[in-house]
């Protein structure tokens, strides 16, 4: 058992939690996740690091509440525990002295895009930040990102709190910009936001770094239902990733496998809020 040692809700739809996994978190690294399964009936549900700390032993998770499992998950309190976690798992970030980096975290891929930029940083890299949500509510850390970034812009759509605009807008204008200055782009949150960072970044030619989130089951390379299409071959997100090469994803595939089990989601949810454990 990996009991919760902190909550925290950092907003209607997403929740902070803080797990005591001591093995996991001395072997951590920024862009790596981990599975944890709440019960003997639970799904395993994958996680990519928010944060850890090697010396007090804990692992941060952040995860919106979308369906049956990570309502669930939401529900539990300091002093609760998960049943069983594994970690880390894939590939860590490359991490080296680049230059210039844009680092861009939409939603609650705000979370992940941290501990990487903050890497990115640490490495002597100059790091640009843009993170976004739908509105002000669903915004979260930014005060860690300003610590971990020597310029950052805040942005939400419906234009609730800093400048309204989706975060390809600040993107294209870093780019136009720092022409021939900006050396990489990494970019973790929806698919489709992912989608459309790579569009954006594709005509200057800069390598742009994406974190994909596609459906996953044992997280080990054994189940392939992570699989993914990546230059035109088949990758396991889970093995082979999750960081890959946004401008050779398959997009519209990989968005089409995301809304595989959307029915069955549904029906799930909708039993667990009626008959919650």
């Amino acid at each position: 058992m990996f009991p919760i040692v902190a909550r925290q809700d950092l907003s209607a739809d997403n929740c902070l939690l803080q797990i005591a996994a001591p093995e996991i978190a001395c072997k951590a690294r920024a862009g790596q996740f981990f599975i944890v399964r709440i019960d003997e009936r639970g799904e395993r549900i994958p996680l990519t690091f928010a944060d850890w700390d090697a010396q007090a032993g804990t692992v941060t998770a952040v995860f919106q509440r979308v369906g049956k499992s990570t309502h669930h998950l939401g529900t539990l309190q300091v002093g609760d525990a998960v049943q069983d976690m594994i970690g880390p798992l894939g590939r860590p970030s490359e991490i080296e002295r680049f230059g210039t980096v844009v680092c861009v975290g939409g939603g609650v891929g705000i979370a992940p895009i941290y501990p990487i930029t903050r890497a990115l940083h640490e490495a002597g890299n100059r790091t640009l930040g843009i993170i976004g949500a739908r509105t002000k509510d669903l915004l979260f850390w930014e005060d860690e990102m300003r610590q971990v970034c020597d310029e950052l812009v805040v942005c939400t759509d419906d234009g609730s709190y800093k400048r309204k605009a989706l975060v390809t807008e600040p993107l294209r204008e870093l780019l136009e910009r720092d022409q021939g200055g900006i050396d990489q782009v990494l970019s973790v949150g929806p698919a489709i936001m992912m989608k459309f960072v790579a569009r954006t970044t594709e005509p200057f030619q800069i390598k742009t770094i994406v974190s994909l989130n596609s459906i996953m089951v044992d997280g080990t390379g054994m189940c392939g239902s992570c699989r993914v299409e990546v230059g035109g071959k088949t990758q396991f997100v889970c093995v082979d990733g999750p960081e890959f090469d946004g401008h050779q994803v398959d997009w519209d595939l990989l968005m089409a496998r995301q809304r595989i089990y959307l029915d069955e989601e549904k029906v799930a949810l909708e039993h667990f809020l009626a008959c919650p454990r």
